[in-house]
């Protein structure tokens, strides 16, 4: 995206700005919280940040009462001394409490941050998996870094500067006010420049800063695809072309950035021309104020000072403006995902019991009745008019590529919502049960097995992180691959890296099924688990599960006949329909088991 690509979509953000103001009461909310938790230490820090301010005040009226002695010539020795400590005792005072506010409003910045991003975190862990494929990773990243980092500038240093400019201008302007009515006037006449021209570029900023997040995102999600999957791009050789794409990318984000520079660029400039302006007339109209009688040479000296820190606050009024506007950008995109909830919700914790007192039984029941679901956006049906009872016992499902076999692996797992009355779990309808627990009782091995960069030992223990090194490896056995673990360098503390990648296929495989056996759980489910392991370690594997897992609800996908053949009743999927049911011998009069049989019993 360069640009003048960018520019339609600032355009269309520009118009939906009335109703995103409107939502700043729920951005709000959102903070809130952490606000009232730590209030007692942000109301200190704030309150040592305004004594700053007055103390930082009142040196300019001690300095006036030194020079209208001077000018006077009622100065002393002993009063010029007396002012000279007393600015010293003020400047040490300041040092200390500036330290004071910065701990403190600076640390709740911080605190505020973590408590975002545990939030953010555990809010990501409890989505469901339409959500994790509307969003990408990349972009789930950003959030979780990028805009953090600004949501804590903005109520960091942001607020800081929001008080410092607020305090310092209105006490400033009541002692400008106190010396000469008229000059305060004259100098401020210049400032409806500054408010128009802030209100005018506040605005804009807030829209480009939008669409920097979003390139800022999709940077973020190439180079994690990219560097997920680093052992196809050289493959493929594809360094180059990866480069030149990531450099576009980078490109397009700068380019984003030059034009959020642009704005902030006239923000700056603009307060300073403002408090430049008000010093010349200052210079003027008080000059001819002096020399009128209207005021002392210590009364314009401290004037001067206030007017100079009065010019801080015209140039703050810029940077607090630029940096609310992404920090508003940023909290509003956190919201977005957190105002997401999931299409499978969880129960409250009575609907929870109710579902642990329903499978306090050694063995589950899992029934689909009538079965029907469709994939967001695809008008195709997945799964139609599917009836079918999970009881104890080894049931295999197979079937056609796209047939739905992982489909309805999701679905008993809860993974996408269904409608009510098609899912029964123990008798009981999953949609009046909590999801966690109906999980709690199913084992799952995915056709896609992911691995930790951790150790074996680590990996296998995924599900019970306080199995003993024995339970572990009698897991191991079960899903035949202790042998092979112990001649590793480190046995079962022997690192794998990154999503296994010291490993085969099929090791990798057996490592998530003994995963799966050490969780213990009545109900196990393997989607194709058992593809990449070879013929005589895959029978040894069915062996222990009808002899170690006879007890437990099993469902096998496969399109391996001599898997199939081993269970107790086979399924077979045909275009999310149920096209046949039963024993190996019962479908070889089926069509398409017949056929897979006849071919594999050739490749033989």
């Amino acid at each position: 995206m360069n640009s003048s690509a960018a520019r339609p979509q600032e355009k269309k953000a520009e118009e939906q700005t009335p109703q995103k103001k409107a939502r700043l009461a729920t951005l709000w909310a959102i903070v809130a919280p952490i606000f009232r938790k730590h209030r007692l230490r942000l109301l200190f820090g704030l309150a040592t940040l305004i004594a700053v301010d007055f103390l930082q005040l009142l040196i300019p009226k001690l300095v006036q009462q030194a020079v209208d002695a001077l000018a006077a010539g009622t100065a002393t020795t002993t009063l010029l001394t007396r002012i000279a400590a007393i600015i010293l005792v003020f400047a040490l005072s300041m040092a200390v409490l500036r330290f004071v506010w910065r701990y403190m409003i600076i640390g709740f910045s911080r605190l505020l941050e973590r408590s975002l991003r545990n939030r953010l975190f555990d809010h990501l862990l409890r989505m469901d998996q339409p959500f994790f494929e509307r969003r990408t990773t990349g972009d789930l990243m950003a959030h979780a870094s990028n805009d953090l980092s600004v949501i804590q500038m903005a109520f960091g240093i942001g607020v800081v500067a929001a008080v410092d400019a607020v305090v310092m201008s209105l006490a400033a302007l009541g002692f400008m006010l106190a010396i000469d009515v008229r000059l305060t006037l004259i100098v401020l006449l210049p400032m409806p420049i500054l408010i128009f021209c802030t209100k005018k570029l506040s605005g804009m900023l807030h829209n480009r800063f939008n669409l920097v997040q979003e390139q800022f995102s999709q940077l973020t999600e190439f180079a994690r695809a990219t560097l997920v999957s680093i052992r196809l791009i050289k493959a493929y050789s594809l360094e180059d072309f990866q480069t030149r794409h990531f450099e576009r990318l980078g490109n397009d984000y700068v380019a984003m950035n030059l034009r959020v520079a642009r704005v902030q660029g006239l923000l700056a400039p603009t307060s300073t021309l403002v408090g430049s302006a008000g010093m010349l007339l200052l210079m003027y109209y008080g000059g001819v104020f002096v020399i009128e009688g209207h005021i002392t040479i210590g009364s314009f000296v401290a004037f001067v000072s206030y007017l100079t820190m009065l010019i801080w606050p015209m140039m703050a009024v810029g940077w607090v403006a630029n940096i609310a506007q992404r920090g508003i950008t940023s909290l509003r995109r956190v919201h977005s995902v957190l105002a997401t909830r999931p299409s499978v919700a969880s129960m409250n914790s009575g609907e929870s019991d109710a579902c642990r007192s329903l499978t306090a039984a050694d063995t589950v029941t899992y029934s689909c009745r009538n079965l029907h679901f469709s994939y967001e956006g695809l008008p195709q049906p997945a799964l139609s008019g599917i009836n079918l009872e999970l009881a104890p016992g080894l049931t295999g499902l197979t079937g056609r590529t796209a047939s739905g076999k992982s489909t309805l692996c999701k679905l008993l797992l809860r993974m996408y919502p269904v409608e009510p009355s098609m899912l029964f779990f123990q008798n009981k309808d999953v949609t009046t049960l909590d999801q966690a627990c109906v999980r709690s009782h199913i084992a799952y091995v995915s056709q896609e097995t992911f691995l930790f960069a951790d150790s074996i030992a680590a990996n296998i223990a995924l599900g019970r992180p306080d199995a003993t090194l024995e339970e572990i490896r009698a897991a191991a056995a079960l899903a035949a691959i202790d042998d092979e673990i112990m001649a590793f360098s480190g046995g079962y503390e022997a690192a794998i890296g990154e999503r296994g990648v010291k490993l085969s296929g099929g090791q990798k495989q057996r490592i998530a099924l003994a995963r799966a056996f050490l969780c213990r759980r009545p109900m196990l489910i393997i989607d194709d688990g058992l593809s990449a392991v070879d013929v005589e370690t895959e029978q040894e594997i069915i062996n222990n599960l009808k002899n170690h897992q006879a007890e437990n609800t099993i469902l096998l996908v496969s399109h391996r006949v001599n898997v199939l053949r081993h269970c107790d009743r086979i399924v077979v999927l045909d275009e999310g329909k149920i096209s046949g049911s039963g024993s190996h011998q019962d479908l070889l009069e089926h069509s398409f088991y017949r056929i897979m049989v006849e071919k594999q019993r050739n490749h033989a």
